[in-house]
């Protein structure tokens, strides 16, 4: 990095840190601090929602996973128009009504105290982990990349959050989070400008779509019901569904973001603008991912993107080997490069076989790639990732972008982690200090509430970065986190559909069941981890979802009538089905 890169990156993120502490000063009252205010627009509840979703593992793993799986992970998004519709008709006038400060007051008039208790602790338990991750994400490429020290990093990232949270809460986010998400998408489009113009001349975006379908990479719809297949329509639709129901309605980290909302129209219009420009964003990241793959084709790629990777392979006795598959790879490259100039020159008249053959051989050689680096670290007793999807975007952009903008990219990561985390910390605050501190402490004065509020938003920030500094690598940052909410969102989900909608069904048997659950779910993802069903994380909000309100219904059967009798049938008929598919899969 330069010296213009520098004064971008820093002041950048210092101005964006003294704008929000600024704005929100004299925040002295809970309503204030944990609200807002309640002054937020509909499209300051909107950015701030999108914001909160889209970490910095979000412009970081997402373009690597279009680079080698191309575009079909946008199905993952597909639930989320129908979520925002149900959310909006359901979830939000609810929680207007009442006027809570976190979702889980709502689970207390319902039921009782302990199951309000017991889903806020869920809540805080999962999200207290993505936290840590949202800072380690950008933290370990940077650092891989870079040089940077990762420690270092993870506190710089985390004190920077955690300055301007403790200082303005909601409203402190909400109005950073804004200013964020305009240099996140100044930034992308920048790069997916300077992608295409970096490509050869008679390659134009046309033909650069043309060569990314040859290769695979254009693949958006799979209409197949196969559990093997993690990203399909039918998991986007159903699994993805449940996720975002329980993302966007009962996770506070996003049911804060609109609780701030000046009215209900405000909030709900809110919601459907990001329900509306959500998926489209989703496809724009995944084809700057598909983009950088066509301008691969034509500029040499790395056997591994992980700069670590490859040093530590290099400096082992499986150097030799190692080199050896770099020159495999410039042939299969070179070999490659010729077929596709062909291809765009012929108007595709040349078989687009030839090209996902070169693909194969690549990927093969990568697979072999990694497999040495492993080799490598085991053989020196040292860990490192040999995955390196995450590293794919941050590669092209250090190696191809104009000194200034490389600044400001890396701006774009780390605005887009202080964003998630912010809004995790301040949820984790409330939580804490509503549905746990304030409610088994007695009343206290506004004062005294507001600084528990800081104080506990300070814990958590510490917390955080804590956990970023012993966390590690997963398959894929972004697959990590999703799958750690798919652990426990169906589950809450279930609880809050329970009171919504089955009023028959008490406090005691949502209790025992959500235990039950939590406890049947996790066995389930372990099972799945070691190949014995084939079950992807997505389903678990589904299967989560179902199991508590049939364990409810079950446990209170006696109490139910005939008709709700013949709902638990059909839900348990649709579990079982469910239960012989995955059997079937395995």
């Amino acid at each position: 990095m330069q010296t213009l890169d520098w004064i971008v990156l820093i002041s950048t993120l210092l101005l964006i840190v003294a704008y929000g502490t600024y704005q929100s000063r004299g925040s002295k009252n809970v309503q204030d601090y944990l609200k807002g205010g309640n002054t937020s627009k509909w499209w300051t509840i909107g950015l701030s929602v999108m914001a909160t979703q889209a970490s910095a593992i979000t412009f970081l793993s997402t373009p690597g996973q279009a680079f080698n799986d191309g575009m079909g992970f946008v199905q993952f998004y597909f639930g989320l128009p129908i979520a925002m519709v149900v959310i909006c008709m359901v979830f939000i006038p609810l929680y207007h009504r009442l006027k809570v400060y976190t979702a889980y007051e709502f689970l207390e008039s319902r039921f009782d105290l302990k199951t309000r208790t017991l889903t806020a602790i869920l809540f805080l338990i999962q999200r207290g982990l993505a936290a840590g991750i949202t800072i380690f994400a950008p933290a370990i490429i940077l650092s891989a990349v870079l040089g940077w020290n990762l420690l270092l990093l993870n506190v710089i990232i985390g004190v920077l959050v955690i300055i301007y949270t403790v200082s303005g809460g909601t409203k402190a986010v909400n109005v950073t989070q804004k200013h964020q998400m305009i240099v996140i998408f100044t930034g992308m489009i920048i790069a997916f400008v300077l992608i295409i113009s970096q490509l050869p001349e008679n390659i134009t975006f046309s033909k650069a779509l043309d060569i990314a379908g040859a290769s695979g990479k254009m693949e958006v719809l799979d209409f197949s019901f196969n559990l093997n297949n993690r990203y399909t329509v039918w998991s986007g639709l159903i699994g993805g569904t449940f996720l975002m129901l329980s993302y966007f309605g009962t996770d506070q980290s996003q049911v804060q973001r609109y609780l701030s909302g000046k009215s209900l129209k405000e909030m709900q219009i809110g919601m459907m603008f990001n329900g509306l420009l959500k998926v489209p964003m989703q496809f724009f990241i995944l084809l700057v991912g598909v983009m950088v793959f066509v301008f691969y084709q034509f500029n040499k790629a790395p056997v591994n993107f992980n700069p670590a990777a490859t040093e530590v392979v290099l400096n082992s006795e499986f150097a030799e080997e190692y080199k050896s598959i770099q020159k495999q790879q410039q042939e299969v490259f070179d070999m490659k490069k010729y077929a596709i100039e062909e291809f765009s020159s012929s108007d595709g008249k040349v078989d687009p076989d030839v090209i996902a053959n070169y693909n194969a051989q690549s990927d093969t050689l990568r697979a072999h790639a990694r497999t040495l680096i492993v080799k490598a670290g085991e053989s020196q007793n040292v860990k490192v990732e040999s995955n390196d999807k995450d590293y794919v975007f941050i590669h092209f952009i250090l190696n191809n972008l104009p000194r200034g903008l490389i600044g400001l990219l890396l701006a774009v990561i780390l605005s887009a982690a202080m964003s998630s985390t912010s809004s995790e910390l301040n949820a984790l605050a409330s939580t804490t200090t509503m549905d746990l501190y304030k409610r088994n402490t007695g009343e206290k004065s506004e004062t005294e509430m507001v600084q528990a509020s800081r104080w506990f938003t300070l814990g958590w920030g510490i917390l955080a970065i804590g956990v970023a500094c012993v966390a590690n690598l997963a398959e894929n940052l972004i697959q990590l986190v999703n799958i750690i909410g798919s652990i426990f969102y169906g589950n809450v989900l279930g609880i809050f559909l329970l009171a919504f909608f089955f009023k028959f069904v008490k406090a005691n048997a949502v209790f025992t069941a959500a235990l039950i659950t939590q406890v049947l779910v996790i066995g389930l993802f372990l099972l799945d981890e070691y190949g014995q069903i084939n079950l992807p994380f997505l389903w678990l909000n589904f299967v989560g979802c179902f199991l508590v309100i049939i364990i409810a219904m079950i446990i209170d059967f006696n109490k139910i009538s005939k008709n709700n009798k013949m709902i638990l049938t059909g839900l348990m008929s649709i579990l079982m089905y469910f239960g012989y598919i995955i059997v079937n899969n395995s």
